[in-house]
């Protein structure tokens, strides 16, 4: 059954009819490459070395870390650097091949620390989407390498409110999943899930509103735009099965994360140690990540309240990386709460009161 299933579900099984692989997305930004690992470029958007350093964690799932920058005026990375992040690096995680099929939770987060490292420690940490989770464990392991916060559209606890990718996952039997990766030779093609998630492309309208675009459908820019999403909705990310299983059992379907049972690089993670500011974005449609799901982050942390900002803005999900209204009213808002004073940490200092010794916070 479990066979027929995923069969149906991405037709693995006979790869007929495939149509040429679409070409890696080209960046808009200027930019060099800053490391090379098996998993992982990183990506130098900076314009000046100074100042602490910002890491945009981009999503390792169906879709590239073009995402982050794909055409003028809807580039995240442009938006950002224009706000004043003058030294900004992208995680640009690669397609899994066979001999990375064993890769796991495990994998990745040990090279995101090794960029962390390569960069200089502490980071202002830009998670999205399922980078967004990454980041949030990431900091829960590294709570001093990490300075502020942010995440968007990111999948934290999945038991809030429904999305239709949770609802997907909680649905579907792991042993589904299993076959999925066992048709796919130990991987997971992210063409085939494409094909199951939804259409291969997307038509003008649906274009336009998650571009947030008032380019007219008749325009030549529009059509260079359009073409451009194409380009990089089309070309998708293989990943590890190990990878692929972990991610649906632990995050979805035990939701380990926001119960205290997830386990990282030897440890639990527990929330409550992540002290970071946070930031939390959100989109008020999101078809994948409902808001509940993110803004659940406000009590699992152990961030004060005074610490934790949010915002819940019009438009789906690849609005908060790609559409123009948030880029130019949101985004910025959002580089100048990372550039605010630090928040001064309690100190303790000893008094005496009736021949004891209390501890009395001070200052914050």
């Amino acid at each position: 059954m479990a066979a027929l299933a995923a069969r149906q579900f991405a037709d693995f099984a006979t790869g007929q009819h495939d149509s040429p692989a679409p070409r890696e997305p080209a960046w808009t930004t200027p930019h060099a490459i800053a490391l090379e690992l098996e998993t992982v470029r990183l990506r130098d958007f900076s314009a000046d070395k100074a100042g602490a350093p910002a890491l945009l964690c981009a999503p390792f799932a169906l879709h590239g870390a073009c995402v982050t920058d794909l055409a003028p005026g809807h580039s995240l990375v442009a938006a950002l650097r224009r706000a004043g992040l003058h030294r900004l690096l992208v995680t640009d995680w690669r397609s899994a091949t066979a001999q990375m099929r064993f890769l796991d939770i495990d994998d990745y987060l040990a090279d995101l620390n090794v960029l962390v490292d390569e960069i200089g420690a502490p980071v202002d940490l830009i998670g999205l989407c399922q980078g967004g989770w990454m980041g949030l464990v990431y900091a829960a392991r590294f709570p001093a390498k990490v300075r502020r916060l942010v995440l968007a559209g990111a999948p934290i606890d999945t038991t809030p409110a429904p999305s239709a990718l949770s609802a997907l996952a909680e649905a579907t039997p792991l042993e589904v999943f299993r076959e999925m990766v066992r048709l796919g030779d130990g991987c997971v093609p992210g063409r085939k899930v494409l094909k199951f998630w939804g259409p291969e492309s997307l038509d003008d309208d649906s274009v336009r509103q998650l571009l947030q675009t008032n380019e007219p459908a008749d325009s030549a820019a529009f059509a260079r735009l359009q073409a451009r999403f194409q380009d990089w909705y089309s070309w998708t990310l293989d990943l590890p099965g190990s990878y692929f299983l972990e991610v649906v059992e632990k995050l979805y379907k035990r939701n380990e994360l926001a119960a205290g049972t997830f386990m990282a690089l030897g440890a639990r993670v527990d929330l409550a140690t992540v002290k970071a500011p946070i930031f939390l974005l959100a989109a008020r449609d999101d078809e994948l990540v409902a808001p509940a799901q993110l803004f659940a982050t406000e009590r699992l942390v152990g961030t004060p309240a005074q610490h934790i900002r949010k915002a819940l803005v019009p438009g789906r999900h690849i609005g908060l990386f790609m559409g123009k209204k948030v880029l130019d009213e949101i985004w910025p808002k959002i580089v100048r709460w990372i550039g605010e004073p630090m928040p001064v940490a309690p100190r303790h200092v000893q008094t005496h009161a009736k021949g004891r010794v209390q501890m009395t916070a001070v200052g914050g």
